[in-house]
């Protein structure tokens, strides 16, 4: 079995922190809280029975898979398998049913993480393999999404609409609703103003930097800003792709996942400059009107790449000329 302590990720010298993956998975709870009582809020306790079988349906899994491979079964008490399933579940729609929520857990720590070694050794973000493996499975399923029901807790509005990406013309949600989260979607794709908060916690707490997030946020509103000034009349404001969707949610939580992220600064800033451009041309020209799911796993398949090429050169390193060591 891979032993991840032993993992190096990064050149000497090394400065040991007091951070362990329990906490940082509590904290990255903590940030993700403001996101899912948004989501309670306008979408009812539907919305949390979401969470909660994703969340439990994780962990379960990850204990069953330990136990069948013949490993430790007390991998799930780090906090990772629920972050998980919290985090498969602000993929999901409020109105999503409970086989869905099992199959996804499933696919996120079978084929998402266990099938890799486990945690440290997945390349790709788990609960984005879940969530587009879903929407290849079950197209309609996955784009159907709930309208919003204001302090509805008992019952959301079984009514269907379309997502702010998916509206045009007169059907465009306002920035106000954007920003606040009274529009459809998936659960982490409403309140932007609720992510923004958690982002800034993470960011606060040092849990992730700043290049990732700028990045892609930023290589979006550039892309889609030119779009708009081009062609007004089918490429929607900046601000509203910024708001819109899942861009926050795979910004601030998603793409700065520590595994399957650049460990340099500069890679940082490339992985998130490629994110924002593949997701700004799925939505302006694609066929699909979301790609942040899929602009994410892509450049989680280029991390090693990127790490490669930008790593610094090891302290006290000194380039011997080929002449001299011949």
């Amino acid at each position: 079995m891979p032993d991840a302590t032993k993992l190096v990720i990064s050149n000497s010298p090394h400065i040991r922190g007091g951070e362990t993956i329990s906490k940082i998975m509590v904290q990255v709870f903590i940030a993700l809280m403001p996101a899912a009582l948004a989501a309670v809020w306008f979408f009812g306790l539907a919305a949390l029975e979401v969470m909660v079988l994703c969340t439990v349906g994780c962990m379960a899994v990850e204990v069953l898979w330990n136990k069948a491979a013949g490993r430790s079964s007390d991998s799930w008490k780090d906090g990772s398998a629920a972050l998980t399933g919290l985090l498969l579940a602000m993929n999901l729609s409020a109105g999503a049913p409970w086989w869905i929520c099992i199959l996804g857990s499933l696919l996120a720590i079978g084929l998402g993480k266990q099938l890799f070694g486990g945690l440290g050794y997945n390349p790709f973000n788990p609960a984005l393999v879940a969530r587009v493996a879903l929407l290849i499975g079950f197209p309609q399923l996955m784009t159907t999404w709930v309208k919003p029901a204001p302090g509805q807790w008992l019952a959301y509005d079984a009514l269907t609409g379309a997502t702010p990406l998916a509206a045009t013309g007169k059907e465009l949600a306002s920035i106000q609703d954007l920003f606040i989260g009274n529009v459809g979607g998936c659960l982490g794709e409403t309140s932007a103003l609720a992510l923004l908060i958690g982002g800034a916690f993470l960011l606060v707490r040092r849990l992730i930097k700043w290049h990732v997030p700028a990045s892609f946020i930023g290589t979006v509103a550039l892309i889609t800003g030119l779009a708009h000034h081009f062609n007004p009349e089918l490429t929607p404001p900046a601000l509203y792709h910024v708001l819109a969707g899942g861009l926050m949610i795979g910004a601030f939580f998603m793409a700065t996942d520590m595994v399957t992220s650049p460990m340099t600064a500069n890679g940082a800033l490339i992985f998130g400059c490629g994110c924002g451009i593949i997701t700004s041309v799925i939505r302006i020209w694609g066929g699909y009107p979301e790609g942040v799911s899929f602009s994410i796993l892509f450049m989680n398949a280029l991390t090693p790449l990127i790490d490669r090429y930008t790593i610094g050169k090891p302290f006290g390193y000194i380039r011997i000329k080929k002449e001299a060591a011949q």
